[in-house]
């Protein structure tokens, strides 16, 4: 099963660009970020279920289709993620929001937990994970696992760019958890930064160095 979705819509694409560009300033850096979450999130969320609903038009009374049961809930891996959630929440108000914050440490690059706040019917949902950049993927990684042990069966896992090794180790981690990306880039540096990428999104987004 193909697991990775290279979403290349042209609007995607041109938007992901302005990001790559360093002299992109943090203003229209964050509204981009929230534009391409709400055009990846239409994709991520092609497959929710429908049900019927019987509901009255000003002319007639028909049976149409409506979300059918507990809908979505989108979980940021923070800080990065925050850029994501206003985009998705723009088309799904009804979403629920939890967090998950890990940082990576810089010797190991490996991921450290340091704050969990989700939802109470958090397993019920279809749950999206976000995070702008997938890296080496220990941290995506790790906030899935988290996730499954809350009981979570419907996992995706939402990013603007990716590296290969992210894309790798998710794939080995976790092979029932979607991706959606707008490109996956070359490789990782020695930093274990994307190549050629777009920086570092956290402090993009937030304006911080």
């Amino acid at each position: 099963m193909e697991t990775l979705h290279i979403l290349n819509h042209p609007l995607l694409q041109h938007k992901l660009s302005i990001l790559r560009d360093k002299n992109t300033g943090v203003k229209e850096f964050r509204e981009v970020v929230s534009e391409m979450a709400a055009l990846e999130c239409y994709e991520a969320t092609r497959d929710l279920p429908l049900e019927d609903a019987v509901i009255e038009t000003p002319i007639t009374t028909g049976t149409f289709k409506v979300l059918s049961g507990k809908k979505l809930a989108i979980v940021p891996i923070l800080r990065a993620g925050l850029g994501m959630v206003d985009g998705i929440l723009d088309l799904i108000p009804s979403a629920k929001v939890g967090h998950i914050g890990l940082y990576r440490d810089p010797e190991t690059h490996a991921p450290v937990e340091y704050y969990c706040k989700m939802p109470s019917d958090i397993s019920e949902r279809d749950v999206i994970v976000l995070d702008p950049m997938l890296a080496t993927g220990g941290s995506a990684s790790a906030a899935i696992t988290f996730l499954k042990g809350y009981g979570c069966k419907s996992i995706k896992l939402m990013n603007i760019l990716a590296a290969p090794e992210g894309v790798a180790c998710i794939q080995k981690d976790h092979p029932d958890v979607h991706i959606y990306v707008a490109a996956v880039d070359e490789k990782l540096n020695d930093h274990a930064y994307i190549v050629p990428g777009l920086g570092d999104a956290g402090d993009r987004i937030f304006g911080t160095k």
